[in-house]
């Protein structure tokens, strides 16, 4: 008696995904707009009194800050669901550990910004430059989420394991060890490696947005789930 197997895979099993692909083109304009909008952000050793002058100038750039990124947080969710699907356990477990901490320390950066936005005509300097203080320690933290998010993918691609392209490995290595070394800006107090400062913003938000929406492309049009949900009915034909 011959056995016929039916595969009924999904969409799980299939090379690339439209929806990751999507998610991952409306959290790089979301965030690109986030960032234009709201231009070069006040350092760590400016005066409360001038910190009071800038947020007096861009309240409202400010605001349209925190949209964005609050906008952003569903396509971003959705970008890291699928691509965990692209990595075995337990790395796919690392990376979203990493991930929903990245979501969820952005969302709380933003709230002192966003506050600080509400009421600019009462602002007390003193007070001001104590909760930017708190704010501009965002980036020298979150260089703990990157680096568990980077580091299971960047071991796989280096490896030449779930499928993942070498290119992303060598990219992933060059943005880990800038976040590693980047934890220094928690000690830092003026110029480049101050706590939101260069080191931060431009050279360490470069490698990791770019490796991330770099991830997200390949996800996209290349990646290949790795657990697919697949089901098999034996039909017995007499």
């Amino acid at each position: 008696m011959p056995t016929q197997a039916i595969q009924a895979g999904g969409d799980d099993g299939h090379a690339g995904s439209r929806a990751l692909l999507a998610a991952t083109v409306a959290v790089a304009i979301l965030y690109g707009f986030a960032l234009v909008t709201l231009g070069t952000p006040p350092s760590a050793s400016e005066t409360g009194s001038q910190l009071v002058v800038w947020l007096g100038e861009h309240s409202q750039s400010v605001r349209w800050f925190v949209w964005a990124f609050t906008v952003a947080t569903l396509p971003l969710a959705i970008m890291f669901a699928l691509l965990r699907r692209l990595l075995p356990p337990p790395h796919r477990d690392v990376f979203l550990i990493g991930a929903v901490t990245y979501l969820a320390a952005t969302a709380v950066e933003t709230w002192p910004w966003a506050g600080l936005a509400l009421h600019v005509d009462q602002l007390e300097p003193k007070t001001v430059r104590a909760i930017v203080d708190v704010a501009i320690f965002y980036g020298p933290v979150l260089t703990g989420t990157t680096t568990t998010m980077i580091a299971p993918v960047t071991l796989l691609a280096l490896g030449g394991r779930a499928g993942l392209p070498r290119w992303l490995g060598v990219f992933g290595a060059i943005a880990f060890t800038e976040q590693a070394v980047e934890t220094v800006t928690i000690f830092g107090s003026k110029g480049f490696i101050e706590p939101g400062g260069a080191m931060n913003l431009d050279l360490g938000g470069t490698l990791t947005y770019g490796w991330i929406l770099a991830f997200g492309l390949w996800g996209g049009l290349r990646g290949r789930a790795q657990n697919p949900v697949v089901e098999r009915a034996a039909l017995t034909i007499e």
